[in-house]
C-alpha cells in the first residue's frame, strides 16, 4: 500500500505537469508547496503556470482520483453482493441513471438546490434505475448473475433513451456541451466542486472497509452470510444505495466513465486476493491511479484537443470484458 501511495503521489505530479504547455515537475512540486505551506519556497515561476497547475490542472487531477477511486469500490462492492464477476455500475445501468437526471437537472429544472442540484439528481437517478434493474430482475425471475447484468444493459438501453429525448426537448445551445458531457470529461473541475465527491467518497469508502467481513460473507453465498447473522437483503438493498450515491455524485461532475468498476476489483483481487479488507482501500486507490493515467492520455493522445476521458476507458474496458469472458468460460 505504500508502494501505491507513492505512485499515486507521482501520477498526481506528472499529470499536471502534461499538457498543451508543458511544466516542468519541480516548478509543479514547488506551486503546490507554496500553496500548502507559504513562504516555505522561493517563488521562481510566472503567474500564468501557477494558474495552470493550481486552478485548472490540479483540480482536473484530483476530481480523476476521486471519480477512479468511487467507481472502482463501487465495482468491488457490487461484485460481492451480487457474486457476479461481471458487475459494475456501467453495465448495470446505475451510471445511465444517474447521467438521466444530471442531464434533467442541467436543461430542463434549472439549479433549484444551487451546486448540489446535479449530484442530487443525478444520485435520484442513479438510485432510480438500480431500482429498476431490481425489479426487472424480479419481474423475469432472473436470479442468476448473467441475468442481472443482462437486466442492467436493458435498463442502461432504455434510460439512455429517455436520456436522448431530453437532449432532444432541450435548448440546442446547450445540447452540445451535455453530449461531450456524456462522454466523459474532466475538464469543468473547480476546487470549489471537490468537496461533494470528497465527503461522499470518504464516508461511503469507510462503510464498505467497515463492513468488508460481510462483503467477505456475501461472496460465498447468502446462506453462508445468514448463518453468521448478516440481514443479506436488507444489506444487499444497502450496498445498492450506497452504490447509487457515490456513482451519481460521480457522474455528475465527471459524466459517464465506464468499466472502471469492473476491471480494477478484478486486477486488485488477482494481485492481493480476495480478501475486502485488502480489496476496498486497494480498489479505491488503483481506481484512482487509473483514472489519472486515463486522463493523461485523453489530454495528451490528440493535444490540444481534449479527447473525453470516457473514450480511453471504453476502449480499454472494451478489451478487458473481452478478456474476461474468455476468462470465465
Amino acid at each position: 500500500m505504500v508502494g501505491g501511495f507513492g505512485l499515486l503521489l507521482l501520477s498526481v505530479i506528472f499529470a499536471v505537469s502534461v499538457g498543451a504547455v508543458s511544466v516542468p515537475a519541480e516548478t509543479v512540486f514547488g506551486i503546490l508547496l507554496s500553496k500548502v505551506a507559504p513562504g516555505l519556497v522561493e517563488v521562481d515561476w510566472s503567474k500564468g503556470r501557477e494558474a495552470i497547475v493550481w486552478e485548472i490542472r490540479f483540480p482536473r487531477v484530483l476530481l480523476a482520483a476521486l471519480v477512479g477511486a468511487g467507481l472502482a469500490v463501487v465495482g468491488a462492492a457490487l461484485q460481492a453482493v451480487t457474486r457476479n464477476p461481471l458487475a459494475d455500475p456501467h453495465l448495470l445501468g446505475i451510471s445511465s441513471g444517474g447521467a438521466f437526471g444530471a442531464i434533467l437537472a442541467l436543461l430542463h429544472t434549472g439549479l433549484f438546490l444551487g451546486l448540489l442540484t446535479v449530484p442530487f439528481m443525478a444520485f435520484v437517478g442513479a438510485l432510480g434505475a438500480t431500482l429498476l434493474v431490481l425489479g426487472v430482475t424480479r419481474f423475469a425471475a432472473a436470479t442468476s448473475a448473467d441475468r442481472l447484468v443482462l437486466a442492467g444493459v436493458a435498463v442502461s438501453f432504455i434510460i439512455m433513451a429517455g436520456a436522448n429525448v431530453l437532449i432532444f426537448l432541450g435548448d440546442p445551445r446547450a445540447t452540445h456541451t451535455v453530449v461531450f458531457w456524456m462522454l466523459g470529461g474532466l475538464g469543468l473541475a473547480q476546487w470549489s466542486h471537490l468537496v461533494f465527491p470528497l465527503v461522499i467518497l470518504a464516508v461511503c469508502g469507510a462503510y464498505f472497509w467497515a463492513r468488508a467481513g460481510d462483503l467477505n460473507a456475501m461472496t460465498i453465498g447468502d446462506e453462508t452470510a445468514s448463518t453468521l447473522g448478516i440481514p443479506v437483503a436488507r444489506f444487499r438493498l444497502t450496498v445498492f444505495v450506497i452504490g447509487a450515491l457515490i456513482t451519481g455524485v460521480m457522474v455528475a461532475f465527471s459524466g459517464m466513465i465506464g468499466f472502471v468498476g469492473l476491471m480494477i476489483p478484478h486486477i486488485v483481487r488477482f494481485v492481493a486476493g480476495g480478501n475486502y479488507v485488502r480489496v476496498v482501500p486497494a480498489s479505491m486507490l488503483l481506481g484512482a491511479i487509473f483514472l489519472i493515467w486515463a486522463d493523461i492520455l485523453a489530454r495528451t493522445i490528440m493535444s490540444p484537443e481534449d479527447m473525453p476521458i470516457g473514450i480511453v476507458t471504453g476502449l480499454i474496458g472494451g478489451v478487458f470484458f473481452i478478456w474476461l469472458l474468455r476468462r470465465q468460460s
